[in-house]
Parts: C-alpha cells; sequence; structure tokens
C-alpha cells in the first residue's frame, strides 16, 4: 500500500509539472501572436506611409522610382501606435520597436511586446510574477517592377504582380496611386 501512495504522489507531482509548462507555453504562444500581430500592423502603417511619400515625390517632382523601389527609410509617424493597439488587442504590450531590415534589404520593423497576463500559480515557484515576452519581424517587399533605364520625369508603366500600372508626372493625381497592397507586401520575415 505505501509504494502506491508514493507512486500516486509522484503521478501527481507530474502531472503539475505538466500543467506548469503548459501553461508557460500557453502565455509563450499568446506573446508571440501578440508580437506577430504588433510587427504586422506597424509595418503596414509604414507600407501605408510610404505610398504617401511616394505621391509626395511625384507631385514634386522628385525621383519617385525610389519610393516605389521601396528603399526609402520608415519614419514611423504612425508605426508605434499601430503596433501598441494590435498588441493590446492581444492582451500584451510593446516594450521595444526598433527599424529593421530582411537579408534582402526590405525595410520594416522588429516589435517585441510582453503579456500583460503571467504565467499564473503553478508548483513551480516564481512563475505567479513571470510574464511571457517575445518579438517578431515584418518587412515591406516591393511587389512591381519596372524598365531599369525608366526616367522619374516621364511615364513609366510597370508590373505590380501582374498587375500593369503606368505613372504620368506631367499628368499626375493622388487619387490615381494604386492601393498601397498592390504595390507593396507586408510580412513576417524569416
Amino acid at each position: 500500500m505505501p509504494i502506491y501512495i508514493w507512486l500516486t504522489g509522484i503521478l501527481l507531482f507530474a502531472a503539475f509539472a505538466f500543467f506548469a509548462f503548459a501553461q508557460a507555453a500557453s502565455a509563450r504562444n499568446g506573446a508571440q501572436s501578440a508580437a506577430d500581430a504588433a510587427a504586422l500592423a506597424a509595418t503596414q502603417s509604414a507600407r501605408d506611409e510610404l505610398v504617401v511619400g511616394l505621391g509626395q515625390a511625384i507631385g514634386d517632382g522628385d525621383d519617385w522610382l525610389d519610393w516605389l523601389n521601396g528603399q526609402q527609410d520608415l519614419a514611423g509617424g504612425d508605426a508605434q501606435a499601430a503596433a501598441s493597439q494590435l498588441a493590446a488587442e492581444n492582451d500584451a504590450e510593446v516594450v521595444g520597436l526598433a527599424n529593421s531590415e530582411d537579408a534582402k534589404g526590405n525595410p520594416g520593423y522588429q516589435v517585441e511586446v510582453r503579456t500583460l497576463y503571467t504565467v499564473g500559480d503553478t508548483i513551480i515557484p516564481g512563475t505567479e510574477n513571470r510574464h511571457a515576452t517575445a518579438q517578431a519581424t515584418a518587412v515591406i517587399q516591393p511587389r512591381c517592377d519596372f524598365p531599369v533605364d525608366a526616367d522619374f520625369k516621364k511615364a513609366v508603366q510597370f508590373t505590380c504582380d501582374g498587375a500593369q500600372f503606368e505613372i504620368d508626372p506631367e499628368d499626375f493625381d493622388p487619387e490615381d496611386l494604386p492601393d498601397a497592397s498592390a504595390l507593396f507586401s507586408v510580412h513576417l520575415a524569416d
């Protein structure tokens, strides 16, 4: 009989330990989801600002082809607010936001978040005060191809994922610009 009590105690301890690790894994997954969402939100906000900058460059007669190629520094005016909003919707807070780029030089944001909730009480001491953290990076990737010898002062025809577009700086209306999602994709970096 004492061996059964001892074995039952070991099995209960193992079950509680497994439950503690499951709680920690669940908190970590929640933090990663929040980080992914926040990074995508910040980068999508920057993508929208990139298209506004493209329209201004065309209107001002500046070299707008660099804008179309996505090779501009991200100002990030609304990126922090967008990241914070999506993190909050996932019960987390942004603790770090920085400009980043992938191996191909595509600009984006790296976001670090911390959950607003803790792992909780478990048989492992200290977990009741531990918050999960995670980070994610999202980048903006241009979808368009245009002729290498294109002149930004003349009309330029270009293709974005099979769709044809033309921008003529002489006859330009910002309303004629395609949607930001047609010009640039936003995705999590590998």
